[in-house]
């Protein structure tokens, strides 16, 4: 982890998005002071102005089953904790699924888990963002509507301590028509949830067309968004100060596409 910030500042960046654990695993890791004096010292000497982390793939904060609730719980507890020792800005996480088709509880159970850790993380952790997903099977987190009511099932305390994430990708694939509604997406996300609550963006292409309601990532412009809506983001004066990092494809060459992917984001925003 302490190597990241120097990788981000390579790139010309000075936002980075990483993992405290491998995502795949339960296995809940003690950082070393050693790290995570390393990783403070580094983002200093390299600039970087936001730092966040994604929560495991394997937390399911929405799940019907107490057992493996409560384990999403404690592992989603132990991500803040990381996070705060870490100095990190925010942590993203995917709100889960209601495997029993129960979305209104399923929602419940989201907020109620995110709630607790919070309390339990008071005053050492600043932000966790809630990531719009692509809304596949039981998913809780495919619309504005969704986050909007787990962030409102959030006591209001802990609540002041969530945001929103948008992913292109998954926006688009969950239907928010970004190639020939930009507008109307966005007013959507205000009148919805606030533009104040978005805090982070994911630049992502898909793979898979609108409202398929499948998430696979793209390099930017390769995919069945095309340029124009990132070329729209990078020019949103609304969208100007929110953090952007990118989740596309590394191919054999992990460096080389992501510098022209952020290439031809910068490119945008210069014209």
């Amino acid at each position: 982890m302490d190597r990241a910030p120097a990788r981000a500042a390579a790139l010309d960046a000075v936002v980075l998005q990483l993992f405290t654990k491998q995502p795949s695993r339960w296995a809940e890791p003690k950082l070393e002071q050693a790290t995570i004096e390393a990783f403070r010292s580094e983002r200093r000497a390299h600039g970087i102005a936001l730092a966040a982390s994604h929560d495991s793939y394997l937390i399911n904060l929405s799940s019907p089953d107490p057992r493996l609730w409560r384990r999403s719980q404690r592992s989603f507890a132990a991500e803040l904790d990381r996070c705060a020792a870490l100095g990190l800005d925010c942590l993203v996480t995917h709100p889960g699924n209601a495997t029993d088709g129960d979305l209104a509880v399923g929602i419940e159970r989201n907020a109620k888990g995110i709630a607790e850790s919070l309390v339990a993380a008071e005053g050492r952790v600043q932000l966790v963002l809630l990531e719009l997903t692509a809304g596949s099977g039981t998913s809780v987190g495919g619309s504005f509507e969704n986050l909007r009511a787990i962030l409102d099932a959030i006591p209001s305390g802990p609540r002041e301590r969530v945001g929103v994430c948008f992913d292109t990708c998954h926006g688009y694939s969950a239907g928010y028509d970004l190639v020939t509604d930009y507008d109307g997406v966005w007013t959507k996300f205000d009148e919805v949830l606030g533009l104040e609550r978005l805090r982070l963006i994911h630049m992502n292409d898909s793979k898979h067309a609108l409202g398929s309601r499948k998430d696979r990532h793209e390099a930017i412009g390769e995919g069945t968004l095309g340029r124009e809506p990132f070329r729209r983001i990078m020019e949103d004066e609304r969208l100007r100060a929110v953090p952007k990092v990118l989740e596309t494809p590394k191919g054999d060459d992990g460096v080389s596409a992501d510098r022209a992917n952020l290439a031809l984001l910068r490119g945008f925003r210069l014209r």
